[in-house]
């Protein structure tokens, strides 16, 4: 049980020091965290220059730049936080979900470390570090909601002292996919998110009724008609030889956005209701879009329920929240063995559960 995690804790009062390793995707990272919550180094390096001019990430290109990343940017968390191998207590890796190539090249090299510097070894679920980033700086209630959007998946989850309970996922595309796409078809940089939300901005949410998937009865999302609309929508105006206008373009990346935050933040305020849950914590890289904030944080407080969200080098892909992740793996003597594998489809677990007893350095 997580609630007694920290009488484990006291009886060894040696700080509990993770290096941690992140490559699921197209960002290489490498943290130390402390305790769970106290961030010794957090560095990343991201690719995103690189897939820039594909428009989207290549598994391939991101997979060689991982392996050509990966121990500098190991060897700088270690100079930052000021910390020999030998003073780390276990080392920690995202194993999945993700991008296989990606995972074999974080899991390989952690792998590596670990039984080189004979240290334990900590197997994270991706998800589960972007719920945990939230405890790096704040103290996170006993139970909560948590929406986990990023460009791989969408789904809600009950948190609770006996673990993390998946209420609803994705069905197809996920939101962070969904905006991706939908930025490619209007001719808008990589990465689509970022790029979609400036969009908006100057545009009109209501220049266009793109749908909106509900699937009532379920706390599921799917937002692949919603792209297949605003494909054909724009398929349609450039059969007919029209173009699209700066104006219009903001108009429909805003039109599209209000499609894809309207359904995120409606269901989950629906479930955190439901489930009689007093706050709902947004997380992910989608937790960075200005309006999903907003209208959550808009939809939340009306009906008595407060919102929260990590900084915006916590809602991307980072290590310091797979350190964060493994603190309470280590608590639970939660060890991998070294024939830990890559698996880029890997279930979300009910026991992969956050410390609620962990108590943020600046707090």
């Amino acid at each position: 049980m997580i609630d007694k995690l920290e009488p484990a804790r006291e009886e060894n009062q040696q700080p509990v020091r993770i290096l941690a390793i992140e490559s699921s995707c197209d960002e290489t990272a490498a943290a130390v965290v402390e305790n769970g919550v106290r961030v010794l180094s957090n560095i990343i390096d991201s690719q995103i220059p690189i897939h820039r001019r594909f428009g989207g990430v290549v598994p391939e290109v991101a997979s060689r730049r991982h392996l050509q990343a990966i121990w500098p940017v190991t060897q700088q968390a270690l100079a930052e936080s000021g910390l020999s191998p030998q003073q780390l207590s276990a080392v920690a890796v995202t194993s999945g979900p993700g991008l296989v190539g990606s995972l074999l090249v974080g899991v390989s090299f952690a792998k590596a470390l670990a039984y080189a510097w004979e240290k334990p070894l900590i197997d994270v679920h991706h998800w589960q570090g972007h719920i945990a980033a939230l405890q790096l700086e704040r103290q996170m209630p006993a139970e909560y909601l948590a929406l986990v959007v990023s460009g791989s998946h969408s789904g809600l989850l009950k948190i609770s002292p006996q673990g993390l309970f998946p209420l609803g996922m994705s069905h197809d595309d996920a939101a962070g996919e969904a905006f991706d796409k939908i930025a490619r078809a209007l001719y808008l940089p990589y990465p689509g998110g970022p790029e979609i939300d400036k969009a908006a901005k100057n545009g009109r949410a209501d220049a266009v009724a793109f749908p909106r998937a509900w699937l009532e009865g379920s706390d599921d999302f799917s937002f692949s008609g919603l792209k297949s609309a605003v494909l054909n929508y724009l398929n349609r105006r450039r059969m007919k030889g029209e173009d699209f206008s700066p104006a219009e373009i903001n108009d429909l990346a805003a039109s599209a956005q209000e499609a894809i935050c309207d359904v995120l933040s409606a269901k989950a305020v629906a479930a955190a209701q439901r489930e009689k849950l007093p706050l709902i914590a947004l997380a992910g890289g989608v937790a960075a879009n200005s309006r999903l904030r907003a209208l959550l944080q808009q939809r939340a407080a009306a009906v008595g329920i407060e919102t929260v969200w990590p900084n915006p080098v916590y809602c991307t892909d980072n290590a310091a929240m797979i350190g964060a992740a493994a603190y309470s793996h280590f608590c639970r003597c939660r060890f991998a063995p070294l024939s830990l594998n890559a698996d880029p489809r890997k279930p979300f677990s009910p026991l992969d559960a956050v410390d609620k007893t962990a108590t943020p350095a600046n707090a």
